[in-house]
């Protein structure tokens, strides 16, 4: 992820920010800025959410965007439509798809293809597991 822009700040008062260096340290992401070289440069982005253009994030092949997923329809194996993405909540064992309030675990075991074009998941179920 280095050398992607972020835009950092609210709507009157946006800046951009290149990303360094990233790395992982006790399960959490630790990301050097450029022209960041201080706490006290650092000072100015102390609780402030960093946001990137999804076209700048590189994604591995079976890797979503949340937003991407958001509104998509579920789809069983006779065809039948389950409902849409509401949101996607992340666990450590699982992401999970929210569809209709339940979750769907977003496993090999469950979800047989993603369609982004056609807004498409095909999915294998317990039974029982939407209702």
């Amino acid at each position: 992820m280095t050398g992607v822009t972020l835009v950092c700040g609210r709507e009157r008062a946006r800046h951009e920010i290149v990303i360094a260096h990233v790395r992982e340290h006790a399960r959490r992401l630790l990301v050097t800025l450029h022209g960041i070289d201080s706490l006290e440069a650092a000072q100015p982005y102390i609780g402030e959410t960093l946001y990137a253009a999804p076209e700048q994030i590189p994604l591995l092949p079976g890797e979503y965007l949340d937003a991407d997923l958001i509104g998509c329809l579920l789809y069983d194996d006779a065809g039948t439509e389950l409902g849409s993405v509401e949101r996607v909540d992340h666990f450590p064992a699982s992401d999970m798809l929210v569809v209709g309030g339940k979750m769907v675990p977003m496993v090999q075991a469950f979800i047989r293809s993603i369609d982004l074009a056609k807004r498409r998941i095909d999915v294998d179920l317990p039974a029982g597991l939407l209702e």
